[in-house]
């Protein structure tokens, strides 16, 4: 049978994986409601381009009936890369030779116009917004969810799909992330064009990923003519603290990069020099590639709330997305008598299948950060 016929599913987190499920529950009758911390669609800046593969996230979107609004939104050439050293020398050029600019297997997005098409997909009112999650009491066989705000909600089965910081995910396991050894700091310039024309004429509207000194400094272009920044350098866990940075205040950060990127050339100093609002730090951590969990009827997750990993892959928004897709498969495949059968056999594979691109990220992560990183990124682009 229909495990979640008659049933009421409420999805916490309303990010790609979250509006994706709920999105291909939809096509097939569900009763679904999304309940998002954020107070509406448009209450945070979106990060860097998403680059959508072929067997996960394109294939998600494909099983959503999305594909037309994707090529509508997605960005040509944006997944064309130059790979520099530190001096902004570049070592290899994406942007030579091939012009053609239909999508190869892996093109890019920006997560609002993503965010956006997903959204508008839905059934209206399915998401809620200003909904911030506290927790989950056990009521009937299903769940009573509180809400910062006060309010209340029940459902028969609840799915986690909030992000690294999971305030769901203690109710599954109590395995935590680990750090992974390194710390990004992320920073955004906009009208790249006019304020730093130099260094838009080298991003040419794709990514940079600058290597040298056992550090890294990658650049995406956006579709608003804006730039996002990422400089990333081994640190101890508590760096951000113990650093006593003040990141709204520009002029610290920019003393801290040229410290601790002394050997870098001038032109990246640009970017810290014109970037816009506050700069936001980020440890990267990851989940342990062996975890195991006892599966639940009535309570799940997916995305970086069950398999965080490092961003140096590209697979995250993927493996989220590829989650949706195969926990919508499960819920309604006829074979299994119950949720909790289909939830334990979707939860297995997503375990196995996530370790191994988890594992990927953080070897990536590693390389990406060694003497031997240039070589790397030539020999796998070739």
């Amino acid at each position: 049978m229909n495990t979640i016929k008659y049933k009421k599913i409420a999805i916490i987190g309303g990010g790609p994986g979250g509006l994706t499920l709920a999105r291909l529950l939809q096509l097939k009758g569900a009763d679904v409601t999304v309940y998002e911390r954020d107070l509406h669609q448009d209450a945070r800046a979106q990060g860097a381009t998403l680059d959508l593969h072929e067997e996960s996230g394109l294939a998600a979107l494909q099983a959503a009936g999305l594909m037309d609004e994707f090529r509508t939104n997605y960005r040509p050439g944006a997944d064309k890369m130059r790979v520099t050293d530190e001096h902004a020398n570049i070592v290899l050029d994406d942007h030579i030779g091939e012009q053609d600019e239909t999508y190869r297997g892996r093109p890019e997005i920006d997560r609002g116009p993503l965010q956006k098409l997903l959204l508008e997909s839905l059934t209206p009112g399915t998401v809620v917004w200003d909904s911030q999650f506290v927790s989950l009491t056990q009521y009937n066989n299903g769940w009573k969810i509180e809400f910062k705000n006060g309010k209340l909600a029940v459902a028969d089965l609840v799915i986690a799909a909030d992000g690294a910081n999971s305030k769901l995910r203690p109710y599954l396991t109590p395995v935590k992330p680990f750090y992974c050894g390194y710390t990004a700091v992320e920073g955004a310039v906009y009208h790249s064009e006019t304020t730093i024309p130099e260094m838009h004429q080298l991003l040419s509207g794709g990514k940079i990923f600058a290597m040298g000194d056992n550090r890294s400094l990658i650049v995406s272009a956006k579709g608003d003519g804006s730039m996002i920044f990422y400089p990333c350098f081994k640190a101890d866990e508590n760096w951000v603290k113990d650093s006593g940075i003040d990141f709204t205040d520009k002029a610290r950060v920019l003393a801290w990069f040229k410290t601790e990127f002394a050997n870098w050339g001038d032109i990246w100093t640009t970017l810290f020099e014109h970037a816009s609002g506050t700069f936001v730090p980020r440890p990267l951590y990851a989940m342990p590639l062996e975890q195991a969990w006892e599966a639940q009827p009535n309570l799940t997750m997916l995305g970086d709330a069950a398999h965080l990993m490092p961003p140096y892959a590209g697979e995250g928004v993927n493996m989220a997305m590829l989650d949706a897709l195969e926990l919508s498969n499960a819920l309604t495949d006829e074979s299994y008598p119950d949720t909790l059968l289909a939830i334990a056999a979707f939860e297995k594979q997503m375990r196995s299948r996530a370790a191994v691109a988890a594992n990927e990220s953080i070897q990536s992560l590693e390389i990406l950060h060694s003497p031997g990183a240039i070589d790397f990124m030539v020999r796998i682009a070739g």
